[in-house]
Parts: C-alpha cells; sequence; structure tokens
C-alpha cells in the first residue's frame, strides 16, 4: 500500500436482508445519516435487488452508493432470475459484488466469475471483486488459490479499468454467517495478504497499477477490530456482513474507516 493517503470504501453486504421494504428504508436512512458525516469515506450499500429502485430514490444529497450483490454477464435474453449490468445502472447501481463466497458455494466457477467482471467492467460500473481461501494451511496452498481466482478473473481486464476496481479478501473460514462466530483473520493474516495481492497484481499489470487498486477485507469486521485491521492490515476498507444491519456498529467501522483515510 502507498503511503498516500486514499478514500476508504465500505460495502454493507446485506445479503437477504431485511424482510420487509419497510425495514430496509429505515436501515438505509439510518446509514445514510452516519455516512453523511464520513466524508472520507466511499459508503456503499448492496441490498437485495427487489429494494434497489426504492432505496435508489432515498440516496439524493448523500455521499451513499447503490451495490449489488450479484449480476448476469449477458446484456439480454432468455436467462429466468437472473439481472443484467445495464439493468442494475438504470435504478442507480454504482458497484457491483462479483465472485463471494456464497455464490462459489452454490456453484459459481471462475469462469463464470470472470465473465461477470468483464460485463462489469464494460457496462461502466465497479467492479467489487471477492475472493479468498477455504482454509489457511501451513504449506501456502492458500496463496495459489488467491493468485488462481485473481489471475482468471482480470485475464480480460484492461489497466485502464482498474480505477473501476475492488477486490474484497474474504477468507471463508473467517465468515460468521450471520451468527457471530467467525474467527476473523488477524491482522498479521490480512496484511501478508494484501503484500500478495498487489504483487499479484504487479505481475499482470505494473507497480503503479496495483497500487491504486482498493484491498478490502471482508469476514467477521465489527466495531473492535476495524481499526486495527485498516492501521496493521493495511486495508483500504471493508466489505462488511451482518454487522451492516445495525446502524450504530456500522457507524464505528465508517469512523475508524473514516479516521484513518
Amino acid at each position: 500500500m502507498t503511503s498516500t493517503p486514499r478514500k476508504r470504501t465500505v460495502i454493507a453486504n446485506w445479503k437477504m436482508n431485511p424482510a420487509t421494504l419497510a425495514e430496509a428504508k429505515a436501515l438505509f436512512l439510518g446509514i445514510k445519516k452516519e455516512a453523511s458525516r464520513r466524508s472520507r469515506v466511499e459508503t456503499a450499500i448492496a441490498a437485495p435487488f427487489v429494494y434497489l429502485p426504492e432505496l435508489q430514490k432515498l440516496i439524493a444529497g448523500s455521499r451513499m452508493r447503490l451495490a449489488a450483490q450479484d449480476v448476469f454477464w449477458e446484456k439480454e435474453g432468455t436467462y429466468t432470475g437472473e439481472v443484467s449490468v445495464a439493468q442494475l445502472a438504470s435504478v442507480g447501481v454504482s458497484h457491483v459484488i462479483v465472485g463471494h463466497s456464497e455464490r462459489r458455494a452454490l456453484g459459481e466457477n471462475d469462469e463464470q466469475v470472470a465473465q461477470k467482471v468483464a460485463a462489469v467492467q464494460k457496462g461502466g460500473l465497479t467492479v467489487v471483486l471477492c475472493i479468498g481461501e477455504s482454509e489457511r494451511d501451513t504449506t501456502g496452498r492458500y496463496l495459489n488459490v488467491i493468485e488462481t481466482q485473481l489471475r482468471s478473473a482480470l485475464a480480460n481486464v484492461p489497466k485502464t479499468a482498474l480505477e473501476n476496481l475492488r477486490i474484497a479478501y474474504e477468507p471463508v473460514w473467517a465468515i460468521s454467517h450471520g451468527d457471530g462466530k467467525g474467527h476473523t483473520a488477524t491482522a498479521g493474516d490480512v496484511h501478508e495478504m494484501t503484500i500478495f495481492i498487489r504483487k499479484v497484481l504487479t505481475s499482470l499489470y505494473t507497480r503503479p497499477s496495483a497500487e491504486r487498486v482498493r484491498i478490502l477485507y471482508g469476514g467477521s469486521v465489527n466495531e473492535g477490530n476495524a481499526s486495527v485491521l485498516i492501521e496493521e492490515g493495511n486495508v483500504d476498507g471493508f466489505l462488511v456482513g451482518g454487522v451492516s444491519l445495525k446502524p450504530r456498529a456500522f457507524a464505528a467501522i465508517l469512523t475508524a474507516a473514516n479516521e484513518s483515510a
């Protein structure tokens, strides 16, 4: 990571929550109020598809961004249940999560992730590329997993598109799955990975280009560990799951990101 301060990115991944549109609006407004006070943070809400058009109406006058939790790579056609990049853009979405571990667990493979990354990049939206290993072994095989995921996903992404790329490192073994029992990676674990990710990016592009890409951490992030993960883990922000449904706790994460920027 460069020594020059950069704007942080914090993305709230609501997953399949909350249960109703009314709750989604209330939660969004609560976070919007907090985000407006953190000028050095790019805050995005990844809400379920069905809520995005209504939340877009509430975003005016704020620094908030809307994110989608997934996307399909085709522009249109007979793809029941899928959503295209253009459709997302038409309702105000600017960021798209691609390759989340929960999507991969349902069968999404590296080739499909690469197709989605290319589609989002060509559509002019910001890609939030998720990568991560299932387990942290002692022989370093997990590094091969990360490198393979990166090289595959970015194979067709030109250097000129890196400004609109965020990489979210989310070790699967550290994700709480909503039960609060995730084993958060240590700051040392995360720092090691940010160095490695930039090394791979440098081999694919150039060192200056690699330095400009924001690397986020996702995996049981909370108000108690956010500061140390930024300061010692050397990340540029977070992809937050369960805690993003709690405005006060999420606000503390935004504060940690804002104060470190």
